[in-house]
């Protein structure tokens, strides 16, 4: 029943991020070029409420839905991890047009050539998996 929940969850998500036009390659292409504030303002709502969303979780220690307790493990902070990385997704999304979020939304609107991109991102999950002992991080 819970997945149900979830699925619902997902598909309003998905709406409202085509309505948006938060999947659409020329408001990406428009926020690349500084022409349009519209990204940066959907990209910075997201940033504040889950600034706002980490630091509730944090002081109000809040649960899973399974009653587990929320534990947000400080991570090894590096410039190679954050620089190689954001250079990869940030080809990746000028590449495709889209960051990982909206693949789907782009799919369930019927645009499947996002299909190629799908695959694509699986497959780089993938490659990761097998080299991650070996890169720097």
């Amino acid at each position: 029943m819970r997945s149900i929940g979830y699925l619902l969850i997902g598909i309003f998500f998905g709406i409202v991020m085509f309505k948006s036009e938060a999947a659409s390659w020329f408001r990406i292409y428009e926020m690349f070029q500084f022409h349009s504030f519209h990204m940066y303002g959907i990209i910075g709502s997201a940033l504040f409420l889950g600034i706002i969303g980490v630091q509730l979780i944090k002081r109000k220690k809040l649960r899973s839905f399974f009653g587990q307790r929320i534990v947000f493990v400080p991570k090894e902070k590096s410039f190679s991890r954050y620089m190689y990385g954001g250079i990869i997704f940030g080809l990746g999304w000028g590449l495709a047009g889209a960051c990982p979020g909206p693949i789907f939304t782009l799919i369930g609107a019927g645009f499947l050539p996002i299909l190629i991109v799908f695959i694509g991102s699986i497959f780089g999950t993938f490659l990761y998996g097998l080299i991650r002992n070996k890169l720097p991080h």
